[in-house]
């Protein structure tokens, strides 16, 4: 296989299971999970500022996420030739753009234009970031180093998103983006230093490229994806108005409660890429089984403060650490072309993100705020029946 041929090639493979390089890759996943997620707790103030509703505001996060889904493929495949540390280095500065131009927007139409700017990066990042990370390793510890990758994501849930909502609500919303500018160029001098020079793996053509993607076990396999998050987002996109309103909350506790959510991330993707690592299919089934029964469950103990802060931590844990399982699981299907396969995930993730943000707004519309939680379990449900069926099917096929 051959990420296997990479993580003999590269140096520190054999050495240690997770090389210092990776480090570098979580700072990275940080200042992008940041800019992605902080939006959520800023929300309201980003409406009253700039003179929107609270579903159009959401359609920033429809956009940003419409901008991986369509972007991130086009990219990597015109990027497939540069150098991975220079590739990098070119989405950092990119993604510091976005943020900066986001500080200054006089408006909603040109803060959609630098959000859209920066959802560039996203995609193409940890596609090519998932690539390096399970070449550093072992090919038993991939799933833990990717889950390594995505901590950074994690961490942005726990200090980088409820510190610059912190900001946002008391420095204005502007601010929260410039914190983000001053991370990306700190993630920027990461990958400079820490990132060794890679050996430049032969590039493989567009042709190949798309006829590895377009491989229909891996077509269901981004499916899932898709819909698992939508799941998470009908719900997550308008999490500040569900604890305020619903449950009863001050708006300054919304920091508070996303730094829970956020332990619940990382404890989850920490727990999910060892059981991805042990037994890939039952751990990614089973933990939508378990995001189904949270999203259920909220339903009813939104209503209720110490019962809602419980079930969003379960479903914070199971929310992410489905994520490093997918992602080995959708590499290895697509193996001529693992960085545009990593890519098609987070583009079909945030394909998810956009559906579950735009579906979320149209249940806040025309059913009710309180609806959104078994809607989103109703779009997790469908990942796992999904993921089921193709189970069975590869049972079958095994069999006959």
């Amino acid at each position: 296989m051959e990420l296997t041929q990479q993580a003999n090639r590269r140096p520190g493979a054999a050495k240690s299971n997770f090389p210092i390089s990776l480090l570098s890759l979580t700072v990275g996943a940080f200042a992008i999970g940041m800019t992605e997620f902080v939006i959520m707790g800023i929300l309201p103030n980003v409406a009253e500022d700039l003179h929107v509703t609270i579903s159009a505001a959401g359609q920033l996060i429809t956009m940003y996420a419409l901008g991986v889904a369509v972007g991130a493929p086009i990219l990597t495949l015109l990027t497939h030739r540069i150098p991975q540390k220079k590739l990098l280095i070119f989405l950092m500065l990119l993604f510091i753009a976005g943020n900066g131009i986001s500080v200054l927007a006089p408006n909603y139409a040109v803060l959609m234009g630098a959000r859209v700017l920066t959802a560039l990066t996203h995609g193409t990042f940890f596609g090519v970031g998932a690539v390096i990370a399970a070449g550093l390793v072992r090919p038993d510890k991939r799933a833990g180093a990717v889950s390594l990758m995505m901590a950074g994501l994690t961490i942005a849930n726990i200090l980088g998103v409820p510190l610059g909502t912190y900001i946002g609500q008391h420095m204005g919303w502007r601010s929260s983006f410039g914190a983000i500018a001053i991370m990306g160029v700190i993630a920027l001098i990461g990958v400079i230093l820490l990132i060794p020079r890679l050996p430049q793996e032969k590039a493989t053509g567009i042709r190949q490229q798309m006829a590895a993607l377009a491989n229909p076990k891996l077509m269901v396999f981004l499916l899932i994806c898709a819909l698992g998050n939508a799941g998470l987002f009908a719900v997550f996109t308008y999490i500040a108005p569900l604890l305020v309103d619903i449950t009863g909350f001050a708006e300054r506790s919304v920091t508070w409660i996303l730094i829970l959510f956020g332990i619940g991330v990382t404890v989850g993707n920490i727990v999910g890429g060892k059981l991805a690592d042990w037994k890939l299919m039952p751990s990614i089934l089973g933990t939508y089984a378990v995001i189904v029964l949270a999203l259920t469950t909220l339903t009813f103990t939104i209503h209720s403060e110490i019962a809602a802060l419980l079930t969003i931590f379960v479903w914070g844990a199971g929310s992410f650490a489905v994520m490093p399982g997918l992602q080995v699981r959708i590499m290895s299907i697509a193996k001529g072309a693992p960085a545009l396969a990593s890519t098609s995930s987070h583009s079909a993730g945030n394909l998810g993100n956009a559906v579950g943000a735009f579906v979320g707004g149209w249940v806040i519309t025309h059913l009710s705020l309180g609806a959104l939680p078994w809607v989103g379990a109703i779009l997790v449900g469908l990942a796992l029946a999904v993921g089921i069926g193709s189970q069975l099917a590869e049972r079958r096929t095994a069999r006959g």
